[in-house]
């Protein structure tokens, strides 16, 4: 354990280009102003990396420095890599999002699904938000079991005429979609990490390999009673009474993989592609920055990337599970009135609980990323993270 005076100092260390100082700049002021404990920031503009900071503490309570290979889960970020990587999938013919999923995975049609759409589920308007059976870290090593019991749920809604956030079920989900196309039949994570990690040197990870050590993971602030009731004051009252009623679908939707537990490492020896990726800022923001720049350099057609960046459906933004309007496409969000991000209505990414985010911008050629182990409240535009986005399209701006 260090020194008050250590603790109270963070040394933010990396690079920027010339142009971007302003984003070291907010990056040491989150330590100095916004309460950070240990983050990475990293951006990819042009296909150049022109941010790669990281600092601060490992972990809340010791003075252990973040490294510049320290390693972090991000959440639900964690769902844009996995929609990434069901693109790719696209882009080889594997699957079509406008198919029905009953064409990959017969079962799947049980309890009237067999009309639902890949496009349907990877937009949140399946209403398969949780699983009536329940999933724990020992059953989730049996992929055949979870495909069965994913096989036989009915949805909360008539599929297709509304969505609600699918916040831990959308990644099962995902991951029997690729099992089932794969002609090598490869887990979620497996098929990212042979066909997009490796090709493009990242260190993310959707189920750790038993060869990094846990050590290099850093540890988490978790949200506590005393910052719940402060955040209050900026939770929208909706989503509010959702976490507050305890039959509520976003309630239930949280509870269906039960025994999960970041600090465990078993909760990281299996694939969670909704929410266990692990990994740094700087590999999130390179591998947005590869569909930034239109997907050519893992092979990416321009009709997969005319998909990806298309408008949402005009439907009603009310998300029946958070409460609030939310945009989603193609497994992620996008940009709308209530979560602007971007240059253009074309950007997308997925933030991740506590204030993770990454997303790339196709016509301003972004890909940006920030983690962090200090978790806030905010659903969306963490100050932390806002200030840094922000920062960066400021130096663009000024290069333009």
């Amino acid at each position: 354990m260090g020194d008050a005076s250590s603790l109270a100092k963070p040394r933010v260390q990396g690079t920027v280009a010339p142009g971007f100082e302003c984003v070291r700049d907010e990056f040491e002021r989150n330590f100095a102003a916004r309460g950070e404990i240990g983050a990475a920031v990293s951006a990819y503009w042009r296909g150049q990396k022109v941010v790669d900071l990281w600092g601060g503490r490992r972990s809340p309570g010791g003075d252990d420095p973040w490294l510049e290979d320290t390693l972090v889960v991000v959440y639900s970020t964690t769902k844009g890599v996995s929609a990434l990587t069901l693109a790719l999938a696209h882009s080889r013919g594997l699957l079509d999002y406008d198919a029905p999923i009953a064409r990959y995975w017969p079962e799947f049609a049980q309890n009237g699904k067999s009309e639902i759409t890949v496009r349907q589920l990877l937009g949140h308007e399946a209403g398969l938000v949780w699983t009536d059976e329940s999933l724990t870290i020992a059953r989730l090593h049996d992929l055949d079991d979870v495909a069965r019991i994913l096989a036989r749920q009915g949805p909360a809604w008539p599929p297709g005429t509304r969505h609600g956030y699918h916040a831990m079920t959308i990644g099962l989900y995902m991951q029997e979609l690729i099992r089932r196309v794969d002609p090598g039949h490869r887990t979620l994570g497996r098929f990212f990490h042979e066909e997009i990690a490796v090709p493009l040197g990242l260190e993310f990870y959707i189920g750790l390999p038993p060869e990094i050590a846990f050590g290099r993971l850093a540890t988490m602030l978790p949200f506590s009673t005393g910052r719940a009731l402060r955040a209050m004051l900026y939770t929208p009252w909706p989503m509010l009474l959702r976490v507050l009623w305890p039959w509520s679908l976003l309630r239930k939707s949280f509870l269906c993989l039960r025994d999960l537990d970041y600090k465990d490492r078993r909760s990281f020896d299996i694939e969670v592609p909704a929410g266990n990726g692990v990994g740094t800022a700087r590999s999130l923001a390179r591998l947005y920055s590869v569909f930034a720049e239109g997907g050519g350099e893992l092979g990416v057609g321009p009709e997969t990337m005319a998909q990806i960046t298309a408008a949402p459906p005009a439907t009603n933004p009310r998300d029946v599970v958070m409460g609030v309007p939310t945009w989603y496409s193609l497994g992620f969000i996008r940009p709308g009135p209530d979560a602007a991000f971007g240059s253009s209505g074309r950007s997308f990414g997925t933030p991740g609980a506590g204030g993770s985010f990454a997303f790339a911008d196709p016509d301003a050629r972004l890909g940006f990323a920030y983690v962090m182990n200090k978790q806030d409240f905010y659903m969306f535009d963490d100050p932390r993270e806002k200030a840094l986005r922000d920062a960066i399209y400021r130096s663009i701006k000024a290069q333009a």
